[in-house]
């Protein structure tokens, strides 16, 4: 599992315990053409998670990391910039604020989903 997956999974849960748990003759969309969901769901979603509230994770990719307990090391940033498609990364305060906003767009865009490309 990549760091993006393990991110989305502390937040809203695996992919997989959504599909298990659905019923089998649900009119739902696929779990990967799940419609995007607001910033506002996902910074709710993240929010209540314990800890939330001594962290600075609506900001902070490092602070973000540490509430859903993946070391927030230059290597997983690293690891993580590349695989939100930045292979550029240099741990650099500009290059952690685009890491974060990569991240929670994307989880927005994705609906809680993580898609096939960034599973690793």
């Amino acid at each position: 599992m990549g760091i993006f997956s393990s991110i989305k999974s502390a937040i809203f849960g695996s992919d997989e315990d959504e599909t298990a748990n659905a019923p089998a003759a649900a009119a739902a969309p696929a779990a990967d053409q799940r419609a995007a969901i607001s910033h506002d769901e996902v910074e709710r979603r993240i929010a209540s998670i314990p800890g939330a509230d001594d962290l600075n994770w609506k900001t902070s990719i490092v602070d973000l990391m540490k509430l859903v307990n993946i070391d927030p090391s230059y290597a997983n940033r690293k690891e993580l910039a590349v695989e939100m498609g930045n292979t550029d990364y240099s741990g650099t305060a500009e290059d952690n604020i685009a890491l974060h906003k990569a991240v929670m767009d994307q989880i927005a865009q994705a609906g809680g989903i993580v898609p096939d490309d960034l599973k690793s």
